[in-house]
């Protein structure tokens, strides 16, 4: 396969969802089966990528790219030559990311089909679908950060008309405000990150940004901005990836329909965030670096903490999804670049089972959310039980699946940081995260298939899923095994996807300066970053087999504990939450982070528009008001003026030159007689005159 052809296939995966978004709606209200038009469209893309991902991993070494010139504007004033390119990039990322983003939105289209039947927008929701797959793929192909930008703020819209679909509800339309606003947040930073490349390299193309850090050039000459140019970039991850502290919008997303969640809030959207970390991963500094890892590190804990108490099944899947994401960003952040690109496979597939198991729970339960209200659901729905298992064990990182291998590889980086510079952090915040997961996921699935049924007339009626929506869980659950990935079970490194298609670009590091915030006095030596790679390598090697076994202890650790309080009830629940009132309320209310921000953002929002409105009200109206009102006055006066004295004077000369009119009309009479009278008294007053002089 040649590369031109390659670039073809890429871009009718990428505009194929496009095709079936446009029919799909123009036809949504004409065609009741137009729906199966998508849902055709998307199996094309599917297989497109697949064979995108299998020619490139197995014939192609280099980095196969496509570009036009989409703007050019010549040479300005001030910025010189604006030329704007959008491109495409083939690369082991790209390709691995698009199968992830295809399949996951295909297996979700397909479970919609049963899921959502009988609504009144059924083809409107998938060509929503449609739309969003299209936005999600152009993020995953583009080879510069402007069209990344814009397909980024189409993913918004598209997760907007989502998450509000059923926006007739309330709280839906609430939910999908929220997201869309707490993004534009992280967006503006984003944004402004852009700004500062481009007025620095004058260009948006990441390969001529990174070729030009490479060589020194910094923006505005100064180390310390390229740092700041990062997270500012870094700064649209959070919003998207939902992290803390912008991460209130992801759990409220949850009131979109539950297919939705997996597509979007398990899979591909929030995965946007990581993925474009990976993508810009050479702009960070150091200093950038750390940043990131701590800021994972508190999405990973905290979320993590809150999931421990939620009662509504999704809500739970949603605090675990910020969670794991926090794990892949301090993953990137300690530089465990394969390890957090590995996880974002991996998670994608067993989050999006647990999801559309969620649904498949719920769709039984006919709307049921509320996992007190559940049980003995495990003889009701058999094959959603043994996937949403085999997804918990995955999530849990039990041995012999997939996510045993990608967060054990996250964690010994996270320990071979923490040996190399003594951040201590965020290894323990990784191993007692692994203990907290393993906790509330097996919370989840014993108060939801075991123990006897809670809601007795809901139970009598709940029975298995339908095979549509049932084959989606297989597959995904299936995917969740190691097999897929590696052929070794213990070792990652030595498998196909790690050792073969992911490696890390280097990092940017200024000649002659060393990693001082990260390496402790007595290595201080270290001046390069290929060094430091080196030794971070050596550390990995050596912290595998510790952190794997610790790991184990601590996933097994909080597994044993949810059997000894949900299933063998070694310990009083009720009890427990009595003691631990205020903790516990600490995590039901999630940190008071939305209370917070009621109190503080969004009041203070509501303060400044309320004071906006008086002054405008009160100053602006009243200057406006009194500046109408002086203007009547003096148009008044004015007016007045013009009436009494102009237009007096003018009346009064016209009268006057009236008058004198009827005078002299008295003197012109036309007789000869009479003027040659009139210029005889005229000669004698003259000579009257002289004479007297």
């Amino acid at each position: 396969m040649t590369e031109s052809l390659m670039i073809n296939i890429a871009i009718a995966v990428l505009f194929l969802p496009l095709l079936g978004f446009v029919v799909t709606l123009l036809l949504g209200s004409k065609v009741k089966q137009i729906y199966l038009f998508e849902n055709i469209i998307l199996i094309f893309s599917l297989i497109g990528a697949i064979i995108l991902a299998f020619f490139k991993l197995s014939s192609f070494d280099n980095t196969i790219t496509a570009e036009f010139v989409w703007i050019d504007l010549g040479n300005t004033p001030l910025m010189g030559d604006i030329k704007i390119t959008l491109g495409i990039i083939l690369d082991n990322i790209s390709v691995l990311m698009i199968v992830v983003v295809m399949l996951i939105s295909s297996l979700v289209h397909i479970f919609s089909i049963e899921y959502m039947r009988g609504d009144p927008r059924y083809n409107r929701y998938f060509a929503y679908l449609g739309l969003f797959t299209f936005s999600m793929s152009g993020i995953v192909f583009t080879h510069n950060i402007l069209m990344m930008y814009i397909f980024w703020e189409l993913v918004g819209v598209s997760s907007y008309l989502l998450i509000g679909f059923w926006f007739e509800k309330k709280s839906a339309s609430d939910a999908a405000k929220k997201a869309f606003i707490v993004n534009r947040i992280g967006d503006i930073g984003m944004f402004i990150g852009i700004l500062i490349l481009y007025t620095t390299y004058h260009t948006f193309t990441l390969e001529e940004i990174f070729s030009q850090i490479s060589q020194g050039v910094l923006p505005f000459n100064n180390d310390a901005w390229l740092t700041i140019a990062g997270i500012l970039l870094f700064a649209g991850a959070i919003g998207k990836s939902a992290q803390v502290p912008l991460h209130v919008w992801l759990p409220d997303a949850m009131e979109g329909p539950t297919p939705v969640s997996a597509l979007i809030h398990a899979a591909t959207m929030v995965a946007a965030g990581v993925y474009l970390v990976v993508r810009i991963f050479g702009i960070f500094t150091a200093d950038a670096m750390l940043f990131i890892a701590f800021i994972g590190a508190l999405s990973a804990l905290i979320p993590a903490t809150i999931a421990l108490t939620q009662n509504d099944i999704k809500r739970v899947l949603a605090y675990s999804t910020v969670s794991q994401l926090g794990y892949m960003i301090m993953a990137l952040g300690v530089g465990a670049y394969a390890f957090a690109f590995f996880h974002l496979i991996t998670h994608a597939f067993f989050k999006a089972c647990l999801f559309l198991g969620s649904g498949s729970v719920i769709h039984g339960m006919h709307h049921e959310q509320d996992i007190r209200n559940m049980g003995g659901l495990k003889n009701k729905m058999p094959l959603t039980y043994y996937t949403f298992l085999i997804s918990s064990l995955a999530i849990s990182g039990v041995p012999l699946t997939s996510g045993f291998l990608s967060k054990d590889g996250i964690l010994a980086g996270s320990f071979a940081f923490a040996n190399l510079t003594g951040h201590w952090l965020f290894p323990l915040v990784g191993f007692f995260v692994a203990m907290l997961t393993a906790f509330y996921m097996f919370r989840l699935v014993l108060l939801t298939f075991h123990g006897e049924p809670k809601d007795r007339e809901k139970y009598e009626h709940v029975h298995e899923s339908k095979f549509i929506m049932t084959i989606p869980l297989v597959i995904l659950a299936v995917l969740s095994f190691f097999f897929w990935y590696t052929p070794n079970p213990i070792d990652p490194g030595k498998g196909w996807v790690l050792s073969e298609w992911i490696t890390a670009p280097e990092l940017y590091t200024p000649e002659n300066t060393r990693y001082e915030f990260m390496i402790p006095d007595e290595v201080v030596a270290v001046d390069s970053k290929v060094m430091f790679s080196k030794m971070y390598d050596e550390a990995m090697h050596t912290a595998h087999y510790p952190a794997m076994i610790l790991s184990l202890i601590m996933a097994g650790a909080g597994i044993l504990l949810a059997f000894m309080f949900y299933y063998w009830n070694k310990v009083n629940v009720s009890e427990l939450v009595e003691k631990y009132k205020k903790l516990y309320n600490w995590s039901m209310n999630k940190w008071y982070f939305d209370e917070f921000y009621d109190k503080t953002f969004v009041a203070g929002t509501l303060a400044l528009s309320r004071f906006l409105g008086k002054f405008d009200l009160k100053i602006i109206d009243g200057i406006v008001d009194g500046s109408a009102y002086i203007t009547k006055g003096f148009s008044f006066f004015i007016g007045k003026f013009d009436n009494v004295v102009i237009d007096g004077l003018v009346n009064f000369f016209a009268y006057l030159s009236g008058f004198i009119g009827l005078i002299f009309r008295r003197f012109q009479t036309g007789r000869v007689q009479t003027y040659l009278v009139f210029v005889l008294v005229s000669l004698v007053i003259l000579l009257f005159i002289f004479k007297s002089f």
